[in-house]
Order: structure tokens, then C-alpha cells, then sequence
């Protein structure tokens, strides 16, 4: 499996994300991943954790969504944005999945416009896991959606349970 990473989303990245990203391919030995951001951070990033896996790859992008940026300005100013190009590779099918600790809204309005929605699903939904004492559950639309029709919800309790 190869995993698009916006490796520049997020809190201190992209230093948590390639720290992530490396510890990946060492505990999995079946997965690639691709990091889409800046070159030179993330060649100085990995260089840092003595990484030389043929398993990570880097895309270089020339443009960041800070936490603070509107969606549909982000989509339609910044398309070499590592968010937007992550999610064009999964388009593309370069990559099989994509991972954001970025602006929520960005990744959810790149995922809602570059690959649209699953057949029967009215409305994209945010999906969390959550730990408990006994395990863990998930938390289906956490925050993406403020005004939702009965219909909605009865998607989203499919969307989770499916994920489940």
C-alpha cells in the first residue's frame, strides 16, 4: 500500500509527520510512503532520523495551507499545495490513501472536489477514533457538518460502521 502524506499539515510538521512517516515503514514492511512538501525540509527531516528506506518518497510542492486559510480560497489559489497534491496522487492512483494532520476543511473540501463522493453519500463526514478503557469506537462526523437532515445521519452511521 502506498500512503500520501501531506507531510507539511499539522502541528510541528513536518518534523512529527516524517518522524511518523519513518516509524511507518519500519513497523510495516508492506507500505511506501510519499511525502508531499518541501523538498529540502523534508530530505533535512529524514536526513535528521538517519533514514535511507527505499520505502519513502518524496514529491516536492511549493505552496503550504496554513490552519487558519479558507477551503475554497486554499482549492483554487494553492494546486501545488502538499495536501492538494497528496490527494491528486490518490486521484491519479500514484497513491492508494491519503493522510492529514492539516486544515481539516482543505482536506475534506480536496477530497470532496479531486475524488468526489462515494456512490449513495450525500455529504462527506469526518471520522475520529476515539480510545476508551475497553477499547476503542469511532466518532462519525466530527465537526464537518453543522445543519444535517435525518438522511444525513443514517449515511453517516453507515459510512462509520462500514469504516468499523
Amino acid at each position: 500500500m502506498r500512503i500520501a502524506l501531506d507531510a507539511m499539515g499539522g502541528d510541528y510538521a513536518p518534523a512529527v509527520t516524517v518522524e511518523g512517516a519513518v516509524e511507518t515503514v519500519r513497523e510495516y514492511d508492506d507500505l511506501e510512503v510519499i511525502l508531499f512538501g518541501d523538498e529540502a525540509q523534508l530530505k533535512k527531516e529524514l536526513k535528521d532520523r538517519r533514514c535511507t528506506s527505499n520505502r519513502i518518497h518524496i514529491r516536492h510542492t511549493s505552496q503550504i495551507i496554513g490552519m487558519h486559510e479558507s477551503p475554497v480560497t486554499a482549492l483554487r489559489e494553492k494546486k501545488d499545495s502538499s495536501i492538494r497534491r497528496a490527494v491528486d496522487a490518490v486521484k491519479s492512483k500514484e497513491a492508494d490513501a491519503v493522510v492529514s494532520a492539516g486544515n481539516s476543511g482543505v482536506a475534506m473540501a480536496s477530497a470532496l472536489f479531486v475524488l468526489g463522493k462515494s456512490k449513495g453519500v450525500d455529504r462527506p463526514a469526518i471520522a475520529a477514533t476515539m480510545p476508551t478503557l475497553k477499547g476503542s469506537f469511532v466518532l462519525i462526523d466530527a465537526g464537518a457538518n453543522v445543519d444535517c437532515k435525518a438522511e444525513n445521519l443514517l449515511q453517516f452511521g453507515l459510512m462509520g460502521s462500514s469504516y468499523c
